[in-house]
């Protein structure tokens, strides 16, 4: 299969030579095990959760045994006492302890095999080059915008926004940032209190070092900036959804290639 050769554009937005891409953007799609390589990397920041092993259980309540005409309940002791003779201990009384409690040693990170995942990050990858995926994804992009995109490694010594902003805007994708600014909202249908305010997701600049970046597209709702070592597939493939839309430059791409290597 012949390599694909794209152009590289500097932050002016005009092209200043051609690259020939890796081989692992000819990948095929698979959407299961973009699926699992997200679900186990996101698991490893899960926070294992516990309760107290005596929580609801600090009572005198005890059961006064049968032959009474009264259900077998403990029952708090005292004569003079505003609980008295009510109800505790048990899961089905008020304040009583939980039948099935949360613990700590439940194992909530999920394993997934070496080889998925390096496959899985090509398919990643791949799904960064076509069309219809990222459209489908929710990312605005004219007609005629040639993915992926490359850019010269100037980009990655930006230190302002306003040099970050005339790049987006020569690349013509500001549009998708004006999109990811104006959805925000907080929890699923409606908003709920106590839930965290949630932002849609823009752009993702791959660097080869992060250097002064960060700096320069840090203010732009939904753009992220990562370096090509630390790049996975859950910063490709958001919610396991794959076709995000992605800037590479130059050094990164190489980088990215020494790294991964020729998929299978």
């Amino acid at each position: 299969m012949a390599k694909k050769i794209v152009p590289v554009y500097d932050p002016e937005g005009e092209s200043v030579g051609k690259l020939e891409l890796p081989q692992f953007f000819d990948a095929p799609l698979r959407l299961d095990l973009i699926r699992r390589a997200v679900t186990a990397i996101q698991s490893a920041t899960f926070q294992p959760q516990g309760r107290d092993p005596m929580a609801g259980m600090r009572t005198t309540a005890e059961s006064i045994g049968v032959g009474r005409a009264m259900a077998r309940i403990p029952r708090v002791k005292g004569e003079r006492y505003a609980r008295s003779n009510l109800g505790a201990l048990a899961p089905m009384t008020v304040k009583g302890r939980l039948a099935w409690p949360p613990v700590t040693s439940k194992k909530v990170k999920k394993k997934i095999n070496r080889k998925e995942l390096k496959q899985a990050m090509f398919s990643a990858l791949a799904a960064t080059t076509l069309n219809d995926i990222v459209r489908a994804r929710g990312h605005h992009i004219q007609p005629d915008r040639e993915l992926p995109i490359v850019v010269s490694d100037d980009v990655e010594r930006m230190t302002k926004s306003s040099e970050a902003l005339k790049l987006l805007k020569n690349l013509k994708i500001w549009e998708d940032i004006e999109r990811a600014s104006k959805r925000h909202y907080r929890g699923g249908r409606g908003s709920r209190r106590g839930r965290p305010l949630r932002r849609a997701v823009s752009a993702l600049l791959v660097v080869d070092k992060k250097q002064d970046a960060q700096l320069a597209f840090r203010n732009f709702t939904g753009v992220t900036v990562v370096d090509a070592k630390s790049l996975n597939v859950n910063d490709l493939a958001p919610g396991s959804h794959p076709g995000r839309l992605t800037i590479w430059t130059q050094s990164a791409l190489k980088s990215l290639d020494a790294r991964l290597g020729r998929p299978n």
